[in-house]
């Protein structure tokens, strides 16, 4: 999984310091290396994590689109994360393409990808999570110990990494 687990409880509880509190003040230095959607896809494979596209592409400048050119690394780990600590099966349906809202923290920029819902990967937030009260987004809201953001829009999962 990269250099570090992520596990939803928090970096400080591993004893480590990956990013200083700096990080969060400017998106665009914060979240460390770009990957490719080749290699991004690569380690989703690797992991089972299924990439589903409306378009059946991955061009970034097409909504249609499921794309992961210059997704974060610490998004992919998060991910990765997600998927080892609920077991559950994820399926990836937005990722860094046109259309979603631009917002600092976006998914363009390499922040966020969008979950098909399941049972488990819905047991598995509500469960693990802490609820963000009201919520800003969606109808429900979660964040972890990481800063991490789940926000539940109606047909997914919409979750922002840090």
């Amino acid at each position: 999984m990269g250099r570090f687990a992520r596990t939803g409880f928090g970096v400080a509880a591993l004893g480590l310091s990956l990013l200083g509190s700096a990080a969060f003040a400017n998106p665009a230095t914060a979240a460390g290396a770009k990957l490719s959607h080749a290699e991004a896809a690569a380690k989703f494979a690797a992991a089972g994590i299924t990439i589903s596209s409306s378009g059946r592409c991955s061009d970034r400048e097409n909504p249609e689109c499921t794309s992961l050119d210059e997704i974060n690394q610490t998004t992919v780990d998060g991910v990765l994360a997600l998927r080892a600590g609920s077991g559950c099966s994820l399926v990836i349906t937005g990722g860094t393409e046109v259309g979603h809202a631009d917002l600092p923290y976006s998914h363009y920029l390499g922040y966020k990808v969008d979950i098909r819902l399941t049972s488990c990967v819905n047991g598995y937030i509500r469960r693990t999570f802490t609820p963000v009260v009201p919520p800003a987004l969606g109808s429900e809201q979660y964040r972890s110990a990481d800063g991490d953001l789940y926000s539940y829009e109606g047909n997914h999962w919409d979750i922002e990494y840090h």
